[in-house]
């Protein structure tokens, strides 16, 4: 008697719908949070770096959308390397982009806590780390097409508040009588401009689309993956930059950066603040602790699904990371152990670390991806088509810059991480003696 079928994912997921959550995993409000940081390492000139941030994470999102091409398979990052390069080196970046997606939702739940005690400042920091915890948790154990109605209604109230504040912020602009040199300081300001802080703003400013790679991990759920991950990835990544420009700019018309914040960190809510009043200084707060909801739950979403694709693959211990909740089709004990660490990390790191080592993880990962798509497409396939060697060559040496402009206490906590996870492997293979990974590629249907 034959055993009943595993239960797999399921494929509901359109174009639309795809690009809508790859729009709120990085959030349509992206850039406003860093804002302040970007302006000060671009000393202004927030525009070109958010430009050149776009055409670098582009190149690395035409390299996913190769590879999901090639490989329709939940595990993204993960699957791509330990095909193309080697199984080991596979894990090794599976590792690393793990510590990205679960770390993700535990600095959005530090910094929603915060956020929500300064305006309630009788509930405790536990109480609302707890709750956004949960919160996060319960949002992503409902299915997948349950939390993509959720996102197009975040995405929906979003796009209204950000219509708002830049609706405002022209209305201020013109209100003050610019001169027509004043239009294009945002993009070039002499008295400002250096090689060396446009570089520093650039690096900075490629956070504000840290999540677009989310959208491959959802392969397995996707109709036409083949087809629909290029267009929704590259997709991503173009709409959170037009969004981010307009933002951008005119904010940095609202508020010159030869003028200083009264807060750094908080610097767009001051220029709102300016350009419409408390009302919308008040409003847009709440719009970024909702963004920063969307977000999380966007990264626990993805990383749920790559421990699965490691678990189905045997990466991990396939009974627990591999299960898929019979009525739901979700990974469903993935979905939990992030909400746990969640809870538990809230209490341990701090933000700034935790940003930091969600960069760590994700670029090792970016680099990953786009040697796998130099591999695949011009190595192996042989074609010798000028983009199949120059997008992901170019999308490699950024990311590896990028990487090597993190701090050292990241990258000795990072390495930390990463030491753990090979020693893991070796335990497993009995000293990489045998296969690391198993893997069991699914079919479209």
């Amino acid at each position: 008697m034959s055993s009943p079928a595993q239960p797999r994912l399921q494929r509901s997921l359109g174009l639309f719908e795809l690009l809508i959550m790859g729009v709120i995993m990085v959030q349509p409000t992206a850039p406003m949070p860093p804002f302040g940081a970007i302006s000060d390492g671009a000393k202004g000139h927030v525009v070109t770096v958010v430009l050149m941030a776009m055409f670098a994470m582009m190149l690395t999102a035409i390299s996913y959308g190769r590879m999901a091409r090639a490989y329709p398979l939940a595990g993204s990052a993960y699957s791509y390397v330990a095909r193309e390069i080697h199984p080991a080196a596979g894990y090794i970046t599976g590792w690393s982009m793990l510590l990205d997606y679960v770390v993700n939702p535990i600095i959005c739940t530090i910094w929603c806590a915060k956020a929500l005690m300064n305006l309630f400042p009788q509930a405790p920091y536990a109480f609302w780390a707890i709750f956004f915890a949960l919160l996060f948790t319960g949002l992503n154990l409902r299915g997948i097409r349950a939390t993509a109605r959720t996102n197009q209604v975040l995405t929906a109230i979003m796009m209204v508040v950000v219509i708002w504040a830049v609706g405002a912020m022209i209305r201020f602009v013109f209100g003050q009588s610019p001169s027509p040199a004043d239009f294009t300081r945002p993009f070039y300001d002499p008295d400002l401009f250096s090689w060396r802080s446009i570089s520093n703003g650039a690096s900075i400013a490629v956070l504000t689309y840290i999540g677009f790679d989310g959208i491959s991990t959802l392969s397995e759920e996707v109709k036409n993956p083949r087809r629909n991950i290029l267009y929704g990835t590259v997709g991503t990544c173009l709409i959170i930059g037009v969004l981010s420009v307009v933002q951008v700019y005119w904010g940095q018309m609202v508020w010159p950066a030869s003028t200083p914040y009264p807060d750094i960190d908080t610097a767009y809510l001051h220029i709102a603040g300016r350009a419409g009043g408390d009302l919308l200084f008040q409003t847009l707060t709440w719009i970024l602790v909702l963004a920063t909801v969307g977000s999380a739950s966007g990264a626990m979403l993805a990383g749920a699904r790559l421990l699965y694709g490691m678990g189905r693959d045997g990466a991990l211990p396939k009974g627990f990371f591999g299960y898929v909740h019979p009525a739901r089709r979700i990974p469903s004990n993935n979905v939990l152990l992030i909400g746990v660490a969640c809870m538990i990390g809230a209490f341990l790191i701090s933000y700034q670390m935790g940003a930091e080592l969600l960069n760590f993880g994700a670029l090792i990962g970016f680099m990953g991806v786009n040697l796998s798509s130099l591999m695949h497409y011009y190595v192996r396939k042989r074609d010798r088509h000028w983009s199949h060697l120059v997008f992901p060559a170019v999308g490699f040496l950024v990311c590896f810059y990028l990487w090597l402009s993190l701090s050292w206490s990241a990258k000795i906590v990072g390495a930390s991480w990463m030491t753990f996870g090979v020693i893991y492997g070796a335990w497993k293979t009995h000293g990489f003696k045998k296969d690391l990974i198993r893997f069991d590629v699914p079919t479209d249907d």
